[in-house]
């Protein structure tokens, strides 16, 4: 009987995380606190409602295209069918090979409908401030091939999908979203997803006027 295994990709998000360098951590506070709510329902009932100010880059998130492009779809525009249950290709990197990943280290891989998930191992350092430097980031050229190969979204194990040392440049977030391949940054235990025959879900809430959001990023892999 085939069974169905659920893999979580996610980091939490917790106060104070530092998910990017030199950006905002989220301060969690209570609106109202168990405590209070007891006076407004039934005895015995209590409730719990809290609030969080974040910047959208914080944890695992989704890149849409209007992160990019001011007339690119935000987050409420943006397909269902391009955010859940894709066909996963995980390219899994040697990690003792150089930062930039290359067309090389993508050629042959039929991505057609895809997620294209990067796994680097970076994803270890995440949370240290080893994690801002050094970091492992697809090339231009890669994500130019991904867009040819037909690449529906691509994630990645990494502080970023570009290269955040070579100036302001930013190639692969140009070419995907510019050709409305959503990016998703900051996976984790990519490891634990085979190569192929996985499915990917990472779906963020439809807000209007915004290009990034955390999601759930998960896989489903049958058969085990």
């Amino acid at each position: 009987m085939s069974t169905r295994r659920i893999v979580d990709l996610s980091h939490p998000i917790r106060a104070g995380l530092i998910t990017y360098p030199g950006l905002p951590a989220p301060v969690i506070s209570p609106y109202l606190t168990r405590e209070d709510s007891r006076e407004k329902y039934a005895a015995g009932t209590e409730f719990a409602m809290d609030l969080i100010t974040m910047i959208g880059n914080t944890g695992t998130y989704l890149d849409s295209p209007f992160h990019r492009y001011g007339d690119g779809a935000d987050l409420a525009g943006l397909d269902l069918s391009t955010l859940v249950g894709l066909p996963a290709e995980v390219i899994h990197l040697a990690p003792e090979r150089g930062r930039a990943i290359t067309v090389d280290d993508l050629a042959g891989r039929d991505v057609r409908g895809a997620a294209v998930l990067l796994h680097t191992g970076w994803d270890r350092h995440f949370g240290t401030p080893a994690y801002g430097s050094g970091a492992p980031f697809l090339s231009g050229e890669g994500a130019q091939h991904l867009i040819d190969a037909g690449a529906v979204l691509v994630g990645i194990d990494s502080v970023n999908i570009d290269d955040i040392e070579s100036g302001g440049s930013r190639p692969a977030h140009t070419v995907l979203l510019g050709a409305g391949v959503h990016v998703v940054e900051h996976l984790t235990n990519l490891g634990a997803v085979p190569q192929r025959g996985a499915r990917f879900t990472a779906a963020p809430p439809a807000i209007e006027g915004f290009g990034t959001f955390p999601v759930r990023a998960f896989a489903e892999v049958d058969g085990e």
